[in-house]
């Protein structure tokens, strides 16, 4: 099987997170969260990992151009030889280029994007639902995971409960219509090139998993 090398996209709630692990664990390629590429190399002082902090420390964000440097550092390690899997990088049509660059240099070319689809209103709800026990603390979800007894916690028979403004379904509205925006000239970008495999996401976890795992397999 040729190297595989991925980028994984998916919007918030999609559950890339779930589906990232079961191909690290299957496929034994590198997981590469820009999260955590971010801190390590913050926390190393690598050139890049120092420009970005100047610009955090200012609470400034950081350009396309540092993100892709860190990106570029970390595709230079030896670990990713046998592969390696993007997620949450490239953000922007200008991160996708420079990707495209990056690749080409170090001959590590993206062989595949995995798109996990979901509709945004599937989503909005899935994120939404969450809502909280005032007294301790427990966590319920109005679709998924709901008090044995309507209105009092299972945990400690209390009966206020509230939802973070994180959860507030405006709030999740807003941050799917940015993310949205985002996504859709990158698939765009992916399906003209050839390398884009969209997922059901709707369907069982499990499903989903054995879809993306025919497409690899495949390639």
């Amino acid at each position: 099987m040729a190297t595989l090398n991925l980028v994984l996209m998916g919007l918030p709630g999609a559950g890339k997170g779930t589906q990232a692990q079961k191909i690290v664990d299957d496929f034994n390629i590198v997981h590469i969260s820009t999260g955590d590429i971010f801190r390590s190399a913050m926390k190393n002082k690598t050139t890049m990992g120092l420009k970005a902090q100047a610009f955090i420390d200012k609470g400034e964000l950081v350009p396309d151009e540092v993100t892709d440097g860190i990106v570029k550092e970390r595709l230079s390690k030896d670990d990713v030889n046998d592969g390696y899997m993007l997620d949450g990088y490239p953000r922007n049509l200008e991160q996708a280029d420079a990707l495209e660059s990056i690749s080409s240099e170090l001959k590590r070319d993206v062989n595949a994007v995995i798109n996990i689809h979901v509709d945004p209103e599937v989503l909005v709800k899935r994120l939404s639902g969450r809502f909280i026990c005032k007294t301790c603390g427990a966590t319920y979800h109005k679709i998924y995971h709901l008090p044995k007894v309507e209105g009092t916690c299972d945990v400690c028979g209390g009966h206020d409960f509230y939802q973070r403004d994180d959860d507030k379904p405006e709030t999740v509205k807003n941050r799917m219509n940015v993310n949205v925006k985002m996504n859709t000239p990158l698939v765009d970008f992916y399906e003209e090139k050839g390398l884009l495999y969209t997922v059901n996401g709707e369907q069982y976890i499990d499903k989903v998993y054995k879809e993306i795992k025919q497409i690899l397999s495949n390639l």
